[in-house]
Parts: C-alpha cells; structure tokens; sequence
C-alpha cells in the first residue's frame, strides 16, 4: 500500500514538474510525510532534463522552506506546551539549550540528513525555541538547498546511476556533509572569539 502511495505521488508530482516539486517538498516538511520522494523527483526530473536542474531543486527547496515555515509558526504559537507534555522537562529543556548556543547549526545539520533523522521534531524546536524566523529560514535554505542541489548534480553528472548511488551512500554523504557544516562552525566560533 505504503510502495503503491509512493508511485502515485511521484506520478503526479512529475507531470507538474517543478510545481508538483514544490508542492510535495511544503507537505513533506510540513505536516504530512513523504520519506525521500524530493530526493528521488530530483534525481529522476535532473537525469531527463539536466539544463532543467537548478529549476527543479530550486523549488523542491522553496517548498521545504515554506512547510518548515508552516510547522515552525505553528510551533512557536503554542509548541513548547505541546513539546513538555509530550517529553520529559529535562529533555525540552536540554533540546532549548541546543538551541541557545548553537543557533542555526541546530537547524542546518538536521536538514542535510536524509530519512531517519526525525527534522521535524528540530523545526518544532526551533519554533518553541523562539529562534528568529529570519534565521531559521536561512539555515532551511542552507541545508535543504545545500542537499538538493547536491542530489541535482549528481543527477546531472552520474545520470540514472545517481539514484543507486544515493541509495547506496546517502545516510553517509548526509552525514558527511553534516560534519563538514559542524567543522566550518567551529572554526568560524575559534575564529571570532579570538578577535
């Protein structure tokens, strides 16, 4: 059911292109769940139309930001309530600490990692958190942009074999780029701090 669910959302989404992109990208960080289908949709539309690339992963980012946007407001309406009535105070509290000192790394790490990593419970966070909706909108559009593009050339570059590769090394590539984020931060923190 769950295979035949997947097949009929990637159908529609690629008879509308970049708008169906768009659209599956905002229900996917929003409320709904579709694991990986933005990341497949890129890599299948990038390999048939390779000029058309920026275009698709363009808006499949667009969409992330404006479902992240969607869950984040919903989340600072009302969200930290909601966060300790489901989790253990010590864990909320330990979560908003995350978010107090390291910002928008909280945010841009989770957003390169592929499915398991549970993001939207950092987007819910990061809302209950109060972080500032401009800043929280820039780390989705790092890190989400930062993943799609990513998978968009190496659609372009690999051809149908980019999906094998994805599959095959994506949690390594997503955590990879992860620590790469990690490791330019703390070097940018090491830096500041000895002006």
């Amino acid at each position: 059911m769950i295979a035949t669910l997947v097949s009929t959302v990637q159908h529609w989404a690629t008879q509308f292109g970049g708008v169906g992109m768009f659209v599956i990208a905002a229900l996917d960080s929003s409320f709904l769940s579709f694991p990986q289908i933005n990341d497949l949709l890129i890599i299948a539309a990038s390999t048939k139309s390779p000029g058309l690339m920026p275009y698709y992963a363009g808006m499949s980012v667009l969409g992330s930001l404006t479902g992240c946007l969607a869950l984040f407001l919903v989340a600072r309406r009302g969200g930290e309530n909601m966060l300790r009535k489901r989790f253990k105070g010590k864990q909320v509290d330990r979560a908003f600490a995350l978010y107090q000192r390291f910002g928008l790394l909280a945010v841009v790490v989770p957003s390169l990692m592929p499915p398991p990593v549970p993001f939207k419970v950092f987007v819910l966070l990061a809302g209950a958190a109060g972080v500032s909706p401009l800043k929280f909108g820039l780390a989705i559009l790092l890190g989400r942009g930062t993943r799609y593009f990513g998978q968009g050339y190496l659609a372009v570059v690999y051809g149908d074999h980019a999906a094998d590769f994805m599959k095959q090394y994506g949690a390594e590539i997503g955590l990879g780029l992860a620590l790469a984020v990690v490791v330019v931060a703390v070097v940018v923190i090491g830096l500041r701090r000895k002006k």
